[in-house]
């Protein structure tokens, strides 16, 4: 499982494991808050494409899916 900080996540870089249309590098552009400090938001952009998702951030937490960084 990757450890996450959610103060840390915006502007980190991601490698998905099995990728759609050549989009294997992405970057977390935008993470949005609630009064609690709970994530409500999490948005990434594929690297070569530009293409924008929102995506659960826990999903990141999957090392089977994702890699921290971009290898």
């Amino acid at each position: 499982m990757n450890v996450i900080s959610p103060k840390k996540l915006i502007n980190s870089k991601w490698t998905k494991l099995n990728p759609l249309n050549s989009e294997r590098h992405f970057i977390v552009t935008k993470v949005e808050f609630n009064e609690n400090l709970t994530i409500t938001h999490c948005l990434i952009e594929a690297v070569v494409t530009k293409r924008v998702e929102e995506i659960e951030w826990s999903e990141l937490k999957d090392d089977n899916a994702w890699k921290h960084g971009w290898k």
